[in-house]
């Protein structure tokens, strides 16, 4: 899978832009804040719809206009065309000029695995951020678990409503809200199950990238759901869910939120047996990350049947170059990737004479090599 070429208009610094992208190795450079990020940016929302940071989408949107546009072409065995059109009010996406209804059905379209400079934040960061990263992984995996989540969330909304409800002495439906809280553990076994068996998979990968890299053993990622689990099989996930919920109803009432289920889930990652977030250097943290979305395009390779398309947000600047080595070895291969960088220098030569690279300036874009000494 590759993207061949990107129309841009009124995305974040950039009123206009228009790039075609080499099969293999794109490398974007230019000073830090020209746009070198938000241009790697609009080729995720491309993919997804949405940014992968925590805010409204009209951030997006280059002050002072009203709306951005992205286009692009991307190729997978057959070439199609993908849009998003994002205003203040509402966002609206195309394949091949058709208006898509579902965005399940638009984001199954593409896949893309990003590195970005901030991905320490995985391991050091709040959990919001880890299960993010579970449920970006698994929707590119699964429409079914994209319509879950969805699903999901609004259950979850509406039980909460009503704990808040029941909290401040309304009447409510005691009948309705049993159907409801069966609803919601449902689609929450469903998601246990991905997140448990994406773990268990990318832990059968991650170990011997890590090692490749480091030459240490012992590395892996520990799921951690607020409950325990001793199986994951259907039943007993339903049991056991229901009885915490009915076990601890006065509690959430008190806290007038749902405190068991999938929205509280997380992980950590284990180097022999230590918690890297307390005790990783920032150089075994950086490691733990690439290992683990070096796992997920080999995952997505095995589900899909196709390489991601690969985003490296100045990833190399922070590596010696044994990791910059090892991270290569992985990606330098059939793997389209558009990697940004402040120094040209930074870059192996060997990837330097095979790239396609362009100039970040001005809010423009220029291909070809402008003189890095």
């Amino acid at each position: 899978m590759i993207i061949k070429n990107i129309e841009i208009k009124n995305f974040r610094n950039y009123p206009k832009l228009n790039l075609e992208f080499g099969k293999n190795i794109n490398i974007v450079y230019g000073d830090n804040g020209v746009g070198k990020t938000n241009l790697l940016e609009s080729v995720y929302v491309l993919a997804f719809s949405k940014s992968h940071r925590f805010f409204n989408q009209n951030n997006l949107i280059k002050e002072g206009e009203e709306s951005s546009l992205i286009r692009g072409t991307i190729e997978n065995k057959i070439p199609y065309k993908l849009e998003v059109l994002l205003n203040k009010s509402k966002k609206q996406v195309k394949i091949d000029s058709h208006i898509i209804k579902k965005i399940s059905d638009y984001i199954d379209k593409t896949n893309i695995v990003v590195f970005y400079t901030e991905d320490l934040d995985l391991i050091k960061g709040i959990p919001t951020i880890r299960r993010k990263y579970l449920d970006i992984s698994l929707m590119q995996i699964s429409v079914n678990y994209y319509n879950a989540l969805n699903d999901f969330n609004k259950l979850l909304k509406s039980r909460n409503e009503y704990l808040k409800q029941i909290s401040e002495g309304v009447k409510v439906d005691f009948n309705y809200f049993d159907v409801l809280t069966d609803y919601f553990i449902n689609k929450s076994v469903f998601i246990y199950q991905m997140r448990h068996k994406f773990i268990q998979r990318i832990n059968e990968i991650c170990p011997s990238i890590y090692q490749k890299i480091t030459g240490k053993t012992g590395f892996k990622i520990v799921y951690k759901p607020v409950i325990t689990f001793d199986s994951y099989d259907n039943d007993y996930l339903f049991k056991t869910l229901k009885k915490s919920l009915e076990e601890n109803l006065e509690k959430e009432i008190k806290f007038k939120a749902t405190l068991y289920g999938p929205h509280r889930d997380d992980f950590d990652f284990f180097l022999q047996n230590q918690n890297l977030k307390n005790f990783g250097s920032q150089g075994q943290q950086r490691v733990a990350v690439i290992a683990l979305k070096l796992s997920e395009i080999e995952l997505l390779k095995d589900y899909k049947q196709t390489n991601p398309i690969v985003l490296l947000d100045d990833v190399f600047s922070e590596l010696d170059n044994k990791k910059k080595e090892g991270l290569l070895s992985y990606i330098n291969r059939d793997i389209q990737v558009i990697i940004t960088t402040t120094d040209l220098n930074s870059i192996d030569e060997k990837l330097l004479k095979d790239a396609k690279i362009f100039h970040v300036a001005n809010n423009e874009v220029l291909e070809g090599e402008i003189n890095h000494e």
